[in-house]
């Protein structure tokens, strides 16, 4: 017989990831700079739903295949829960639920009226065919259904997803509901169904709003700036080509291939063509190939890590030469590796803040399809970097005021907002 704490069905080991940890460590911490009431942070360091699906796929080759899915609503305090859809080899109950965290004290912190979520798969979706992914996708879309929606639950593309992905989400949940289309149910939809313009670039757009009023806060300019990007997805290559268009020198990126150096700056419109054909800058040649060790501690004005989490640590974070981190992607410097980076002096950008473009554009896509009424990409443009202005500045403000680290100081801000409305709302039953 098996052991019986494996047989526990309230087992919390999805409580005990690495994500999920790390982001209790600055949950705590910013509390107590708030002092924040005991019963709201004990509301707080848990997720609201946990759904866990199979997902059958009958495979080209007619087998049937099961994959397991996930969907955690964090908190929805604020508004409904809204977050990505990842399909990754790696996913996990424990993972889910880290990013679903950090979804809600992002939203919060961005001054959105949106919970926190988030959903994947344990698939690696470079082995599915285009048939096998949309089945699979419209099998999980049809196993969730029940739990999102318009007002419920708005998912969106992550890791391994994209606006063809939403679409084929979108469709399912609408053809189950009556056959009416609801494109309000899922963002980052192609712009023909109901998406926005702007939103495919929104997050690496605005890691580079950050990464300006960064500069200017510290007295240095974009223009001429040498810039490292990890990750050369949608994020960092719209991160690399957007800093690229202000004047600044992009001396290194990297993706699942390696990184690529050239200390007079790489040419990222010729980077990103060569990832259109490619599908990765495997034997680009026009660099010269280093690590991703390596290119993570390479001397510069900013390092704008834009892939996994968990890239800097206390193993590098003794070893890392930029003046400044902007945070592309969820998680990817430690709470431990904050402190260090904190005490040497680099300022940081914390992710709640600075990869808020997508979730905000998200934001705006699910207005205009509820309104059914579409603004222009510049306007979005616009307003996607007020939103995050003005977040930046409320958490600067804050870090002066406090004496605190970046992302302490966001997560305070955060768990402010999220605090005075828990209270107002109430607990439920008394």
């Amino acid at each position: 017989m098996a052991p019986q704490e494996n047989l526990n069905p309230h087992s919390e080991a999805h409580l005990n990831g690495p994500l999920f940890q790390n982001a209790l460590m600055t949950i705590k911490d910013a509390a107590k700079i708030i002092n924040c009431d005991p019963n709201i942070l004990e509301r707080l360091e848990r997720p609201r739903r946990c759904l866990t699906v199979s997902v059958p796929v009958r495979m080209d080759d007619q087998s049937v295949k099961v994959f397991t899915g996930y969907r955690v609503q964090y908190n929805s305090t604020l508004g409904p829960y809204k977050g990505g859809i990842r399909y990754h080899q790696n996913v996990d109950l424990a993972e889910v639920v880290g990013l679903a965290a950090l979804m809600t004290f992002k939203n919060s912190v961005l001054g959105l009226p949106l919970g926190g979520a988030k959903g994947g798969i344990c698939v690696d979706p470079t082995k599915l065919s285009r048939a096998e992914n949309q089945s699979l996708t419209r099998r999980y879309a049809s196993e969730i259904a029940p739990f999102v929606g318009p007002t419920k639950d708005i998912p969106a593309p992550d890791v391994g997803t994209n606006p063809q992905t939403m679409a084929w989400f979108m469709d399912t949940y609408s053809q189950e509901q009556g056959g009416y289309a609801q494109p309000g149910v899922v963002t980052g939809k192609p712009v023909e169904i109901g998406g926005s313009l702007g939103r495919n670039h929104a997050t690496g757009l605005g890691v580079i709003y950050i990464c300006e009023k960064a500069m200017e806060i510290k007295g240095m300019k974009m223009a001429g700036s040498r810039i490292v990007v990890q990750g050369f997805g949608n994020v960092g290559s719209f991160a690399a080509k957007f800093a690229h268009e202000r004047g600044a020198r992009i001396i290194a990126v990297s993706d699942v291939s390696g990184g690529y150096f050239n200390g007079d700056g790489l040419n990222i419109t010729d980077m990103m063509e060569y990832v259109k054909q490619n599908k990765s800058l495997k034997d680009y040649s026009k660099a010269q190939m280093i690590s991703n060790e390596q290119l993570l501690e390479l001397e510069c004005d900013a390092l704008l890590p834009c892939a996994l989490e968990g890239q800097i640590d206390t193993h590098n974070a003794e070893k890392i030469k930029a003046k400044m981190i902007i945070e592309g992607a969820n998680g990817p410097i430690t709470n431990a590796a904050t402190k260090i980076l904190d005490q040497r002096g680099v300022f940081i950008a914390p992710d709640v803040i600075a990869n808020g473009g997508g979730v905000i554009v998200s934001y705006f896509e699910w207005v205009q399809d509820i309104m059914s009424f579409f603004w222009e990409e510049q306007d979005v443009d616009t307003k996607l970097k007020g939103v995050l202005l003005r977040a930046f500045d409320t958490v600067c403000k804050f870090q002066a005021e406090k004496k605190v680290d970046m992302r302490s100081a966001a997560m305070a801000v955060s768990i402010q907002r999220l605090e005075k409305a828990m209270l107002l709302r109430g607990l439920y039953p008394r």
